[in-house]
């Protein structure tokens, strides 16, 4: 399977500073301020609220996944032979240290952001 976790879970928030100490507080997701990875069994998740007027995704989506992928090449000439429409922008892939991305949705219209990491990552 491509999928090998998630790469991030990216969503709004009134008061970004404030949701993310409480997740680290209360649950123990996320990590301290200045620091963007959650080390996980399967890898690193970015876990970090966006404020409400991020245009990192669309306006009108509260959330967008992240799912972290191996092989992103194939993966999306698999949807693409599916008919499934792909985005992919090389500003996105500007930063090679940070890895690639590419994004869809299902079919209900959620975003969903495919990334894979750097190799070693």
């Amino acid at each position: 399977m491509p999928v090998t976790g998630i790469g991030g879970f990216f969503f709004r928030a009134q008061d970004p500073k404030a949701l993310a100490d409480w997740y680290l507080t209360h649950l123990g997701v996320g990590a301290p301020e200045g620091v963007y990875l959650w080390p996980q069994q399967a890898g690193p998740t970015v876990f970090s609220p966006f404020k409400e007027t991020s245009d990192y995704f669309a306006a009108d989506k509260r959330w967008m996944l992240n799912l972290r992928v191996e092989g992103l090449d194939d993966l999306l000439a698999s949807l693409r032979a599916a008919g499934i429409e792909v985005t992919t922008k090389a500003e996105w892939d500007a930063t090679p240290e940070i890895g690639r991305f590419a994004r869809i949705h299902d079919p209900e219209g959620n975003p969903i952001e495919l990334w894979q990491p750097p190799a070693g990552a």
